[in-house]
């Protein structure tokens, strides 16, 4: 229930008298209000839930006491206990019953103030916007303190958001909440790439054009030059590009006449962000503006945090690729496929990698894990691939070069652990030795469509305890040696032997080829992972690789 001082109120009058009912009409008529007048309590309850359908309920009702069909106690206490006539202030009169009891009688009721008739016009009037005005003050808190809420709850979506896009998002989202109209977000990164989301309650019929989005980057550009903080401009609809909200007409048939920019920067030099609402000649949304902008200063910090957590991330993922290249030296007698793939979501960079190494005695693949996620876990995994680069050259032994890189990390990386799992393969024979560092063990895949576990276990690197035998195992030609991160099947909430045996079904009745193999388990595992992925699988080219039938796995 809204009320316009300036126009005066609506007045509903209940009264079984229609002499009394009229006087007090053209009283309150005088006073420049709007009256509408019912004769018992069914006829003001009708015509009170016509006028909510409408939206248009009055802004006061003055009962008469002692109504025919049902007191005006009782209407009194109907009303208030409806939740759409609860706010609808009450004044009850009475020419009879005037004792104190009776006043005290109305109040318990709900009403906010009593009159005894006959009573001068003034003091009618003067009760009548009395009570209009109690209610206007408490809806407009209400509503103050409705927009607060809504602005909590959509500083805390903003502050929670992992990327710039979910930050746009969440911004424009707010802003549809507190203006109750169509808004759009934009977010500019240093690199002057423009982030920017529409609400659902955008009202453009197109999209806007690779011109109009440069156009808005130099709008917020030109309007937060040498500014920090927040500020706002109206940008009109001439200047303002076609495609976000300024092409339609609002709900009420009102058509934009421009752009409403709520601009804010953290700090100099940060990224700037714009919240936009489309502007009426009638504001539809009055003192919003206060709490639109507390939103873009609460977007432009979280950007700022965003954008520099993205910087951060596309060093590491550069790094990371760096020394994990898409193809690998090739050994002869056998193929070697290798992918990865970094998390679906933006998320920190992980410490995978894969090790694909030509030694004296035959191919030494490799694959691991820095536990965490962060420049410092990419930074430690490009030292342990270095290292086994390094120490591979005077002695390829898996169980070895555990032990190596296991004592490395406890020198320069004490608080760093590690998975890793190594197989040395023997191009000649397919004699295989695997040292596994607590990392899911290789799996041996047939082309007679059955894949199976090596037995193959140990500590973590970085503890320092002591590392079991290697387990020997003797590949044949249709052999394929799959090496997987746990990126690849960890689910949440999943348990993880469930997830690796997923992972046995899907590669065994992956088609043959290594190449095959690879790309199925990413086409069936790969989508949405909250981890980075890495693939490694090897078979043997040789056509005649003894055929051993000892094999040290998993049944």
């Amino acid at each position: 229930m809204t009320v316009n001082a300036k126009a005066g109120s609506t007045i509903l009058v209940v009264d079984d008298v229609a002499a009394s009912r009229y006087a007090l009409g053209a009283v309150l008529r005088r006073d420049g209000h709007r009256v509408v007048l019912a004769a018992s309590a069914g006829e003001a309850l009708i015509e009170l839930d016509v006028r909510r359908r409408a939206g248009e309920l009055p802004d006061v009702a003055l009962v008469d006491v002692g109504l025919p069909d049902m007191s005006g106690f009782e209407l009194c206490r109907r009303l208030k206990e409806t939740p759409p006539f609860a706010a609808l202030p009450v004044v009850h009169f009475s020419a009879a019953r005037i004792a104190p009891a009776d006043r005290c009688l109305g109040l318990d009721a709900g009403g906010e103030a009593y009159l005894t008739v006959p009573a001068e016009p003034e003091e009618i009037q003067a009760v009548v916007r009395a009570a209009a005005r109690g209610a206007r003050h408490r809806s407009d808190a209400e509503a103050q303190a409705g927009h607060l809420t809504r602005l909590a709850e959509t500083i805390l979506d903003v502050q929670s958001a992992r990327c710039p896009r979910e930050l746009a998002d969440a911004a424009a989202a707010g802003t549809a909440r507190l203006s109750d109209g169509p808004a759009a977000a934009f977010v500019i990164a240093d690199d002057g790439e423009l982030h920017r989301s529409l609400s659902r309650r955008r009202t453009a019929a197109s999209l806007p054009d690779e011109g109009a989005h440069d156009t808005v980057v130099r709008l917020i550009q030109r309007g937060m030059a040498g500014q920090t903080g927040v500020r706002e401009t109206v940008v009109p609809a001439p200047v303002w590009p076609a495609g976000f909200f300024h092409a339609e007409p609002s709900d009420g048939g009102e058509r934009p006449v421009g752009a409403r920019l709520t601009l804010a920067r953290a700090r100099e030099g940060s990224a700037p962000v714009c919240l936009a609402t489309p502007v009426y000649d009638r504001d539809p949304a009055p003192g919003t503006g206060r709490f639109v902008g507390r939103l873009a200063h609460a977007t432009a910090v979280a950007a700022e945090r965003l954008l520099m957590y993205e910087v951060e991330r596309h060093i590491a993922l550069t790094l990371q690729r760096s020394f994990l290249p898409a193809h690998v030296p090739q050994t002869p007698g056998t193929e070697v496929v290798v992918r990865y793939e970094p998390a679906s979501r933006d998320t920190e960079i992980g410490g995978d990698f894969y090790a694909s190494l030509t030694t004296s005695q035959g191919l030494l693949t490799g694959i691991g894990d820095v536990v965490g996620h962060s420049l410092d876990a990419a930074t430690v995994m490009v030292e342990i691939r270095h290292a086994l680069r390094a120490y591979c050259i005077e002695d390829p032994d898996p169980r070895t070069l555990a032990e190596r890189l296991d004592g490395m990390l406890q020198r320069y990386h004490p608080e760093v652990t590690a998975t890793l799992c190594l197989a040395l393969v023997d191009p000649a024979t397919g004699h295989t030795r695997v040292a596994n560092a607590g990392h899911i063990p290789p799996l041996v895949v047939t082309d007679d469509g059955t894949a199976t576990y090596l037995k193959a276990k140990g500590p973590l690197l970085g503890l320092g305890l002591d590392r079991p035998p290697p387990t020997e195992t003797v590949l044949r030609r249709t052999d394929r040696l799959l090496m997987v991160t746990d990126g690849l099947i960890e689910t949440r909430g999943t348990d993880l032997a469930v997830s690796m045996e997923h992972l046995r079904t899907v590669a065994a009745g992956a088609p043959l080829g290594v190449t095959a193999l690879c790309d199925t388990l990413l086409a069936c595992l790969g989508h949405n992972r909250e981890d980075d992925i890495a693939l490694l699988a090897m078979r043997l080219r040789q056509s005649d690789t003894p055929r051993t039938p000892s094999r040290a796995a998993s049944p």
